[in-house]
């Protein structure tokens, strides 16, 4: 008589089940760890430059985009400015917190500069502290204004 043996178990034409569940631990742990380490890389690397070396003026807005008693956060080459329209003319200030390098904001209540980070508050006319942690005040850029356009002009 003909004996019938089965097959054994998981020995199909592919691969073996315990193989594959292997396979795809393997596959996520190795995607887990590279999207844990793409943005600490991306963090440690400095952002390659776009601006020019030398000086000259870039156009940050037009007064139409920063009305009076108004404050905005614009990209001045690589860095970013906050410019606000005063009553005292437009200013201009770097926008980089000097307490943990935080970018500033314009608070339109207060009618101050202030870094969201840890409330550090700043005046809108010389970028002086006024309240909070920060250790100096915030660096003044130099702004022309020509026509409706409105410039920070770097050296």
């Amino acid at each position: 008589m003909a004996t019938s043996q089965a097959a054994p178990r998981g020995s199909s034409d592919g691969v073996p089940r315990r193989r594959f569940l292997g396979l795809l631990l393997g596959f996520s742990v190795v995607s887990l760890g590279a999207m844990v380490a793409a943005p600490i890389v991306a963090f440690l690397l400095p952002p390659k430059s776009t601006g020019a070396a030398g000086g000259g003026k870039t156009l940050v807005g037009t007064v139409a985009d920063i009305p009076l008693g108004q404050g905005k956060v614009v990209p001045v080459g690589s860095t970013p400015a906050i410019i606000i329209n005063t009553e005292q003319g437009v200013k201009g200030f770097n926008a980089i917190c000097p307490h943990l390098g935080c970018i500033v904001a314009w608070d339109q209540g207060a009618g101050n500069i202030v870094c969201p980070c840890h409330d550090g508050r700043f005046n809108a006319s010389t970028g002086a502290v006024v309240s909070g942690p920060p250790p100096s005040g915030l660096p003044a850029l130099d702004v022309s204004v020509e026509g409706e356009e409105i410039y920070v002009v770097s050296a």
